[in-house]
């Protein structure tokens, strides 16, 4: 079951939330140095990972699926932002085939009731070797188990669990990575220790950081079984070069 997106909102007004998008945001930039050029969008509740890539990529856009509702962005403090967020079905997302260069999934996998669906349609979405970046609490966390933030909520994962999905999906996992050692709480000395907090944990404790972040690149002529993808449409993309490159429609 997604959060609620007024309960998202909230959250990431809160101390805790600020320390929490600040260094997330730092972990995505690490793997993702730079979009200049390319289309980007967030799916779930990824406006608060978003700005950075504003003013950098050709284009930038979230998707919030229909259980957990839409809100504004960018906030329209002064009248004069564009409103560039989009109320989505995450089964049939309103976009069209070989269109998007990178996806973000904040707050979405573990609140998925269709987990492969989502992912599948992800994979329509992507452009020929598009990156998918994948952010969910980790099993072995601290924040998975704590229920006052959204990291408390839905299904939780371990690195090989979100692996074993991608590969099902018709994906290749790349870099994976835990972060968010800083504990959920309230407590503005711990909360304002949060780097120093962070480098500790990458150095000594790599695999308990309250989320996971792991990167996948689609793959156009992988393998799968019948029972987890079948092929909907062949077509062919031709390129700038004049050679053409199939690409495959899944469902």
């Amino acid at each position: 079951m997604y959060n609620d997106v007024i309960d998202l909102r909230d959250f990431y007004d809160t101390p805790m939330g600020h320390a929490a998008q600040s260094i997330t945001r730092r972990h995505i930039r690490n793997i993702w140095p730079s979009a200049a050029g390319l289309n980007v969008a967030g799916i779930g509740y990824a406006t608060p990972y978003l700005p950075p890539f504003l003013g950098e990529a050709e284009r930038v856009f979230a998707l919030m699926p229909a259980q957990q509702g839409v809100i504004r962005w960018p906030p329209d403090t002064h009248h004069q932002s564009r409103n560039v967020v989009s109320l989505v079905l995450e089964d049939s997302l309103p976009l069209p085939d070989l269109s998007i260069d990178r996806i973000m999934l904040v707050h979405s996998l573990e609140c998925s009731e269709q987990s492969h669906k989502l992912l599948r349609e992800v994979w329509r979405v992507l452009t020929e070797g598009g990156r998918l970046l994948i952010i969910v609490p980790n099993r072995r966390g601290i924040w998975a188990r704590i229920d006052h933030t959204p990291f408390g909520h839905g299904r939780p994962y371990t690195i090989g669990q979100v692996s074993r999905l991608l590969r099902d999906t018709m994906f290749q996992p790349g870099e994976s990575v835990a972060g968010l050692f800083v504990p959920p709480t309230r407590s503005r000395v711990v909360l304002a220790s949060a780097r120093a907090i962070e480098k500790i944990g990458i150095q000594w404790f790599k695999t308990v950081g309250g989320l996971l972040f792991v990167e996948a690149q689609k793959e156009i002529y992988a393998g799968s079984s019948a029972s987890t993808v079948a092929v909907r449409q062949k077509s062919y993309v031709h390129l700038a070069d004049g050679t053409k490159r199939l690409a495959v429609t899944i469902t």
